[in-house]
């Protein structure tokens, strides 16, 4: 996913969580959707992340180690500017970009 396109805010931000939590009728749940997948956004960008370091990474040490280190440091501050994976998270969830289904519930509808 392309982190740099979302519209999430860049810090904090205080919400309503009583018209957040609208759509599953309960905060805990809420807060458990958008917990999941701001831990599914983590992964991803620590993975996106660590294969682009990874093109820099050299196991001798050469006089070209002082422009790959600008490198890899302009990579982790794009990376550190993005806003942080609970935001994106919360703010896909407001959008409705974020499918949830509740096991619970759809175990009691098929009985």
């Amino acid at each position: 996913m392309d982190y740099k396109k979302t519209n999430a805010p860049l810090n904090t931000v205080t919400r309503d969580m009583i018209k957040l939590a609208e759509p599953t009728g309960n905060v805990y749940e809420t807060v458990c959707i958008i917990a999941k997948r701001a831990n599914q956004i983590a992964v991803e960008m620590k993975h996106e992340l660590e294969k682009k370091l990874q093109e820099f990474a050299s196991m001798s040490d050469t006089l070209e180690e002082v422009s790959e280190n600008r490198e890899q440091i302009e990579i982790s501050r794009f990376y550190e500017k993005l806003p942080k994976p609970t935001l994106i998270a919360t703010q896909e969830y407001i959008e409705n970009k974020i499918a949830w289904r509740l096991p619970l519930k759809v175990k009691e509808d098929i009985d």
